[in-house]
């Protein structure tokens, strides 16, 4: 049997599929004879364009990327789909609805018009490796770029089985998928791994009778004229069956791709699959686990011997890891065993945020650079309708332990939740320019209604009626009902806070992202005292030492977030309401403490640069009575 397994534009250029990965692997341990070939649509674009215009890695990924939201990427290869349509129709629709630079909508707008013949010549290519079958992974804006190469290729050989899957294949998804695009033979539905060889197995025999085929969970196929959709599965597969992915073929392929100046090419690997917080607090507005919530990991052995072995295979450090939570137990087994490996290894993981530092220099130690810890707000009460299980203090207490530890931090700021008010927001936002320090939000956004998400499926949250975000419609020539099937974005009425109060939030996002290069603040406990360092733009402030021993204490105390009350009970018979409240009032001024929910954290990473140090020495000398000829003035003192 051939198989040709294809991953088309706009998957990201810096890795390979792991989707594809993972069906070459299961297809060549299910039929050591068949010959199984990938082919990476991605960079045959990026090389086929080069030869024909300009383009840079900054429009692919507008395309890939940037334009998620609004299906941009998608809407290029729609010319292709639909070929015999009025391209001008399209054109129209995109240029008056999509808030687009001129060049940007031209760049769209050329490849647009160019996508058909790239897809007829990449069908050509695919067709001449004569394939018995060819399956496409369809995530993010893949759908109408495989959709229309499927199509392409079906028309040139009927004889052709055409087989999808993937994240735009999930339930219900993927029936609609198949019921409107007659030249999709088959679509496996949820996990892959064990549907699609046995798939293969039937059709290794000759063209199956749809009875053969009833059995395999969650497969679309056809008989005669009807449109049949077997049952899903409602179990997940065994972290002990899940496959380790075969990229042999990418690396080099990437190699003699002209994308390969624009990128470092990193691996991908997964230690587990569905989201252990989500089994029990699905976050609302999440839809990224599909049809498969239930958390299973591979035992620390598998995906420590996965990790090594993909390293020392492909010589790659760089690595993602798409799963969506860290399963905590890897803290105390894998993350250690890959510190003290013989690599250099760089990762980047999914994260909760509530998170210690300790747990974060475990990360660090093992090559973690980048965390994604799913912030999301630093308003607690917005936080529990997320049911996110975190306040508002703990996440500051991440981004601050993060600097500290020295992670990268991913994030962003999303408003929109039923229930919320202004005053949920406004206070906060007049806190940011402390926070400057910190990792800023990638962006601020109001959240969209995503398939799978309690949003989603529970009306009683307010978010209906639902329609199928305009995209599809853009896109699509689908009546609407198919499109809410096909779709995984919704457009629904607005919750929430109004636009005056999110331009607020808007604004102190994107001064906080242009402050950031140029703010710091630090510190370092030296037993009897404490010296800090500030150089933020809102604060005039730019060194202090808290000497009082009881500045001193609540500092520490301060580490971990702390309602007044509870910092009394700790302090002491000492402490005074009136006397604590005045000192969080004056560090609040000074911006060395986050408050939100009657809590309190401080906000200074530890360092020990030498910037402290110099001042260090600077405070000894002074102290002891002594000179320096190097001596500098004394560090002001705040207050």
């Amino acid at each position: 049997m051939n198989i040709v397994l294809v991953n088309m534009p706009w998957a990201l250029l810096d890795v390979p599929s792991l989707a594809v990965g993972i069906l070459r692997r299961s297809a060549e341990n299910a039929f050591p004879d068949a010959e199984v070939t990938v082919v990476h649509g991605n960079l045959d674009y990026v090389d086929w364009l080069l030869e024909r215009r300009e383009f840079t890695l900054s429009q692919f990924n507008l395309l890939a990327l940037d334009s998620y939201f609004s299906g941009l990427g998608d809407w290029v290869f729609s010319s292709a789909l639909y070929p015999d349509d009025d391209p001008e129709r399209r054109i129209k629709e995109m240029t008056e609805e999509l808030p687009l630079s001129d060049s940007d909508r031209e760049l769209s707008i050329e490849l647009h018009r160019s996508a058909p013949e790239f897809v007829d010549e990449l069908a050509r290519r695919i067709i001449a490796l004569e394939p018995d079958v060819v399956g496409f992974t369809s995530t993010f804006q893949q759908n109408t770029a495989s959709l229309a190469t499927a199509r392409a290729v079906k028309l040139a050989a009927p004889q052709v089985r055409t087989v999808f899957g993937g994240a735009n294949c999930d339930g219900p998804q993927g029936a609609a998928l198949h019921r409107n695009f007659d030249f999709v033979d088959y679509v496996v539905r949820g996990e892959g791994e064990q549907v699609f060889p046995a798939l293969l197995g039937e059709l290794a025999k000759g063209t199956p009778a749809p009875e053969a085929l009833a059995d395999i969970p969650g497969l679309c196929l056809r008989d005669g004229g009807t449109v049949r959709v077997n049952s899903m599965s409602t179990k997940p597969m065994r972290p002990a069956d899940i496959v380790s992915p075969d990229y042999d073929g990418y690396f080099e392929r990437l190699e003699e791709s002209r994308a390969r100046d624009w990128v470092e090419p990193k691996l991908v690997v997964e230690g587990s699959r569905g989201c252990w917080w989500g089994e029990k607090h699905h976050c609302t507005f999440c839809g990224l686990n599909g049809s498969f919530m239930e958390f299973r990991s591979k035992t620390p052995d598998a995906f420590y011997d996965e990790v090594i072995r993909q390293v020392e295979r492909h010589q790659v450090l760089d690595m993602y890891v798409v799963d969506n939570i860290l399963d905590m137990k890897y803290l105390s087994t894998v993350l250690p065993r890959l510190h003290e490996s013989d690599y250099d290894l760089r990762l980047q993981f999914e994260i909760k945020s509530n998170m210690r530092r300790e747990q974060l220099e475990t990360l660090y130690r093992a090559g973690l650079v980048n965390v994604q810890p799913g912030i999301e707000s630093l308003s607690s009460r917005v936080l529990k309708l997320m049911d996110k299980g975190v306040t508002g203090c703990l996440n500051v207490r991440m981004l601050r332990d993060a600097e500290t530890v020295g992670l990268s931090v991913s994030w962003n700021y999303l408003y929109g939740f039923p229930g919320e008010r202004p005053e949920d927001y406004l206070p906060l936002v007049a806190q940011f320019p402390a926070l400057h320090h910190l990792a800023p939000m990638e962006g601020v956004a109001r959240i969209v209604t995503e398939r799978f998400s309690p949003n989603f499926d529970r009306p009683e949250f307010g978010f209906q009626p639902l329609k199928p975000d305009a995209q599809y419609r853009r896109n699509y020539n689908l009546p609407e009902s198919e499109m809410l099937d096909l779709g995984y974005l919704f457009t629904a009425p607005h919750r929430g806070i109004d636009e005056t109060t999110s331009d607020v939030l808007k604004a102190a996002g994107e001064r906080w992202q242009a402050e950031h290069v140029h703010s710091r603040l630090s510190g370092v406990d030296l037993d009897d005292r404490i010296v800090l360092v500030s150089r933020r733009k809102d604060f005039d402030w730019t060194t202090m030492t808290l000497q009082d021993p009881f500045e001193v204490a609540v500092f520490r105390l301060l580490d971990q977030p702390h309602s007044v009350p509870a910092l009394l009970h700790k302090l002491g018979g000492e402490a005074s309401s009136t006397k604590l409240e005045a000192l969080l009032s004056d560090w609040s001024r000074l911006g060395l403490v986050f408050t939100d929910d009657e809590h309190w954290v401080h906000i200074v990473p530890t360092a020990t640069n030498q910037e402290l140090l110099r001042f260090e020495r600077i405070f000894d000398t002074r102290r002891k009575g002594t000179t320096d000829d190097e001596t500098e003035p004394e560090p002001s003192l705040a207050g």
